[in-house]
């Protein structure tokens, strides 16, 4: 009931993404809630619905023996997309910690999440920062390699102990151009709503919903099933969450306030 014609894409690459918005191709779109408020303050009209997940980052890898951030000290760690969230909120991490990245810990960026698992399953990097549902994905692909892999790492609880904030990231959420908000703001309320029950039901039969997901997604359904559990998914309007959003922002830019195209978004980012 929200639209006669509905096209769903799956983006690959926050170029891609960052493409698809300044041409206008792309009027709803979910992305990295950092990288929403970049593009605000960038004057792209970029406005934030909600959020969609309040942290689905974890560290991997096949040495036990690195459950922290300080163990790290030493080893090489595989990163997907190079100058966004998963990077910005790592390098938040070791400098709390009081590492630097390719002194104390060599970071190894890659084009993509799977890319980076591969670095992680093929031994050539100690471990590999990756969002749901790529970490589930790489579980399983080392299992089928005969590898152990496991999440050693709660990035969402590592940041809570380092911040001293909630133990949740407020990463990734809807998105809307203005143009299309100010057209179609009936639509904008109706898809919030449908994502809303459409969370509820996720969470409470992951296995559905990964039956469900995994065509458009172009992922098997066993990944999909087990990154759910994982990946906190919420339905939270971007104006109630505004409070720990702006914290998560101040702690980014602390490192680097370009982070977030140099200042916190104004009140009519939040929808």
């Amino acid at each position: 009931p929200v639209a006669d014609k509905v096209v769903f894409k799956a983006w690959r690459t926050p170029d891609e993404l960052r493409a698809g918005l300044t041409s206008g191709t792309m009027q709803t779109f979910v992305l990295p809630t950092q990288s929403a408020a970049n593009l605000f303050n960038k004057g792209l009209g970029v406005r934030l619905v909600n959020v969609m997940t309040n942290g689905l980052l974890y560290l991997l890898s096949a040495d036990p023996s690195l459950t922290s951030v300080a163990a790290l000290k030493g080893r090489s760690v595989a990163i997907p997309f190079r100058n966004d969230t998963p990077e910005y909120v790592f390098r938040r991490l070791l400098a709390a910690e009081r590492l630097t990245a390719d002194g104390d810990v060599t970071l190894q960026f890659t084009g993509t999440p799977m890319e980076a698992s591969q670095l992680l399953v093929t031994g050539r990097a100690d471990a590999a920062l990756l969002p749901e549902p790529a970490a589930s994905a790489a579980i399983l692909r080392a299992g089928v390699a005969g590898k152990t892999v496991t999440r050693v790492l709660d990035i969402q609880q590592a940041w809570g102990a380092t911040t001293g904030l909630a133990t949740v990231l407020p990463q990734a959420g809807l998105g809307v151009s203005g143009a299309f908000l100010a057209e179609h703001p009936a639509t904008v309320e109706a898809l919030h709503g449908a994502l809303a029950k459409a969370t509820a039901s996720v969470n409470a039969n992951p296995a559905r919903a990964a039956n469900d997901a995994a065509a458009p997604l172009g992922l098997p359904w066993p990944v999909i099933e087990q990154a759910i559990p994982h990946s906190n998914l919420v339905a939270q309007r971007a104006s109630a969450v505004r409070e720990p959003m702006e914290a998560v922002f101040r702690a980014l830019a602390e490192f680097d306030p370009r982070i977030i195209g140099g200042a916190l978004p104004a009140a009519d980012f939040y929808l």
